[in-house]
C-alpha cells in the first residue's frame, strides 16, 4: 500500500514561511500535487508538478508567493510557502499518482490523484 506523508505544518504569523514536505515511501510518481481545505470550504488545488519537476501549476491564490519542487531521489515533494496571509489557513494535503500520462503532464483535478497523504495543519495568524 502506498504511503504519502506530510510535515512542516503549524503556526505562523502572517507575512511568514512555511516549508511543507511529502515523502511517498519509495515510490516515483508521475506528477504530485498539493490540495488544501479550510473549515467549512471544498478541497481546492494549490499546486501540481510533474516527474522531472519541469512543469508546475498553481492557484491563481498563490502564484508568486508557493512554490513546488520535488527530489526524486529522495521520493519527496516539496511545498514552499512564502509572504501567508491568514486566508492560506487550512489542512494541507500532498498527492501523487503512478499512471504515466505524458511527460509534462500535471492536473488540477483531485480525481485523477490516487493516493492522498493524512493532512498536515497551516495557520497564519493576523
Amino acid at each position: 500500500q502506498v504511503q504519502l506523508v506530510e510535515s512542516g505544518g503549524g503556526l505562523v504569523e502572517a507575512g511568514g514561511s512555511l516549508r511543507l514536505s511529502c515523502a511517498g515511501a519509495g515510490r516515483i510518481f508521475k506528477y504530485m500535487g498539493w490540495f488544501r481545505q479550510a473549515p467549512g470550504k471544498e478541497r481546492e488545488f494549490v499546486a501540481a508538478i510533474n516527474w522531472s519537476g519541469g512543469m508546475t501549476d498553481y492557484a491563481d491564490s498563490v502564484k508568486g508567493r508557493f512554490t513546488i519542487s520535488r527530489h526524486n531521489a529522495q521520493y519527496t515533494v516539496y511545498l514552499q510557502m512564502n509572504n501567508l496571509k491568514p486566508e492560506d489557513t487550512a489542512v494541507y494535503y500532498c498527492a501523487a499518482d503512478v499512471n504515466y500520462r505524458g511527460t509534462m503532464y500535471v492536473t488540477r483535478f483531485p480525481h485523477e490523484y490516487e493516493f492522498w497523504g493524512q493532512g498536515t495543519q497551516v495557520t497564519v495568524s493576523s
